[in-house]
C-alpha cells in the first residue's frame, strides 16, 4: 500500500505541472522512482531502466490528458506540433539507435549550458525582437530532430526546450505550452517503444513488468497525472503569463543544476 501511495503522490506532481507547463516529468519522475524501486527491493541491475521505461510510458496518457484540457480552452496551435513531429520521430529514432556512441557527458555538459541560458533569459523577461517569427517547415523538422534526439539522449520530455525556442520566436507563453504537451506524445511514444522492446527477454525482471515497463507503478502514476493534468491547465489559464514563466524559468535551472550534481 505505501508504494501505492507514492505512485500516486508522483502522478499528482507530474500531472499538475504537465498542465501547467507542458512538462512530462521524466526528469522529476525517474529519481523518485529510482529511489521507490531500490527501496521496494528490484533487482537494482535493472532499476534505472525500469524508472526511464515507466516514466516515458506514463508521459503517454499524462500528454492526452493535457492536450485535451487546453484543447478545450482554445490554446492549442495544431500548426506547429504538426510541423515538429517528422522530425521529433527521426531525431528520438536516431538518438536511441547511437545513444552508445555519443559521450554522455558531454552532452549533458553541452544540454546544461543551453537550459541555465533559457532559464536565465526567460527569468530576466528578455523580449525577442519584434519582428522574428517560427521558422518555415523544413526549419521545423530540423528542430524537430534535435528536440527528440536529445531527448531520447537524456530521457526528457521536450517542454525543456520547446517552450524556451517558442518564446523566442514569440509564441505566446499559453500557446507554448500547448505545443509542448502535444510533443510530449510522440517523445513518450518513442521511447515507450523502444524501452518495450529492449526489456522484452531480459532476465530477473520484477512481475507485472512489460519490457522496461513495471505496470503497477505506471497505473497508480497515471491515474493521479490524468485526474490533475487538468487542474494543472485551468491554473495555467488563470495565473498571470509572468507567473507562468518565473516557474518555468526556475524549473529550468533547478533542473540544470540536478544534471551538473549529477555528473560532479
Amino acid at each position: 500500500m505505501e508504494w501505492s501511495l507514492g505512485y500516486l503522490a508522483i502522478g499528482a506532481i507530474v500531472g499538475f505541472f504537465a498542465g501547467l507547463l507542458g512538462i512530462g516529468g521524466g526528469a522529476v519522475m525517474v529519481p523518485l522512482l529510482v529511489f521507490i524501486f531500490d527501496a521496494q527491493g528490484l533487482p537494482r541491475e535493472h532499476v534505472l531502466h525500469l524508472a526511464v521505461g515507466t516514466a516515458m510510458s506514463t508521459i503517454l496518457f499524462t500528454s492526452l490528458s493535457s492536450i485535451r484540457a487546453h484543447s478545450l480552452r482554445g490554446a492549442l496551435r495544431w500548426d506547429i506540433p504538426l510541423a515538429l513531429t517528422p522530425g521529433i520521430l527521426i531525431g528520438g529514432l536516431a538518438g536511441s539507435l547511437f545513444a552508445g556512441a555519443i559521450s554522455t557527458f558531454a552532452l549533458a555538459v553541452g544540454f546544461c549550458v543551453i537550459i541555465y541560458v533559457a532559464g536565465i533569459n526567460i527569468l530576466l523577461d528578455r523580449q525577442p525582437r519584434p519582428g522574428r517569427e517560427l521558422p518555415g517547415p523544413f526549419g521545423l523538422t530540423i528542430a524537430g530532430v534535435i528536440f527528440g534526439g536529445v531527448s531520447s539522449l537524456v530521457a526528457l520530455g521536450g517542454a525543456f526546450m520547446t517552450v524556451p525556442f517558442m518564446l523566442f520566436c514569440n509564441v505566446p507563453m499559453r500557446a507554448a505550452v500547448g505545443v509542448a504537451a502535444v510533443i510530449g506524445f510522440p517523445i513518450a511514444l518513442a521511447g515507450s517503444v523502444g524501452y518495450l522492446y529492449a526489456g522484452w527477454n531480459q532476465p530477473r525482471l520484477p512481475e507485472w513488468s512489460f519490457g522496461y515497463v513495471y505496470l503497477p507503478a505506471m497505473l497508480g502514476i497515471v491515474i493521479a497525472s490524468v485526474l490533475l493534468a487538468p487542474v494543472g491547465a485551468a491554473a495555467a489559464h488563470k495565473w498571470p503569463v509572468k507567473w507562468l514563466k518565473r516557474i518555468f524559468g526556475v524549473m529550468l535551472l533547478v533542473f540544470a543544476s540536478r544534471m551538473v550534481w549529477t555528473l560532479r
